[in-house]
């Protein structure tokens, strides 16, 4: 199967040090690919590569067959990338059927917003919370609000920086399923994260990143099963 997203060899240095490595990753369509790693691993400046916000000092970057190594990050966007940042970005002040509305917007030709705006509310869990301020949600509904927003783009795939951070564990669960329900009904998805349980809950593969480059990759059941990846990150067999 053809990969929906493909880096080969992607470099980037800042200053003297090398952040990412001769890194090699692909996505295929359909899957949930988790990029997981210790801190400093490498894996945030490799998803910054990926959606434009850095430009690589050496290597290639295509999507959907498209060469986008040197593409802005809005052109990314519109080939059909949707990106959801750790820090939740909604517009606070408006209510979080709003928010929604404003990123429907985005996509012409849509007749029936406020159609759509129901399915998401729903599929969300915020059908309840439509006309609350977003500012008031909890942090968890501020985040699953914003991953409505990234699927209002009807994107082909789900760009997704450490979605748990900060949730407690029962929304950490919650913002699990929510990703396997989007991805059974076709979305593929891309996850940094390091949050292992999330990981195992979700993903179908993954690539772990030590030191910016590619330590192992593979199903997530060998993942797990892997004692040098547990090494890494509990920290233990430095030196051995």
């Amino acid at each position: 199967m053809t990969a929906l997203l493909r880096a080969y060899g992607v470099s980037k240095q800042f200053g003297g040090m090398k952040a990412v490595k001769n890194v090699d990753l692909e996505i295929i369509p359909g899957e949930i690919h988790c990029l997981i790693g210790p801190n400093g691993a490498g894996k945030s400046t490799m998803f910054k590569l990926i959606i434009g916000y850095h430009q690589p000092d050496g290597g290639k970057i295509d999507f959907d067959g498209t060469d986008i190594t040197r593409a802005k990050s809005f052109a990314r966007v519109q080939r059909g990338m949707s990106i959801k940042l750790q820090k939740p970005s909604v517009f606070k002040e408006l209510s979080t059927r709003l928010n929604l509305h404003v990123a429907l917007q985005q996509k012409a030709g849509r007749n029936d917003i406020a159609a759509e705006e129901e399915k998401l509310l729903s599929l969300l869990g915020l059908e309840t919370h439509a006309q609350k301020d977003a500012g008031l949600l909890s942090h968890g509904q501020q985040q699953w609000l914003e991953i409505g927003m990234a699927l209002a783009l009807s994107p082909k795939l789900l760009l997704l920086d450490e979605p748990t951070a900060g949730m407690s564990e029962e929304e950490t669960f919650r913002t699990g399923e929510l990703i396997k329900r989007l991805n059974d009904d076709g979305m593929t998805i891309l996850a940094v994260e390091h949050d292992m349980s999330f990981v195992r809950q979700i993903a179908h593969n993954v690539t772990v990143m030590h030191l910016g480059e590619v330590f192992a990759r593979g199903k997530i059941e060998d993942i797990i099963a892997d004692e040098r990846v547990a090494e890494i990150y509990l920290g233990k067999g430095h030196g051995h």
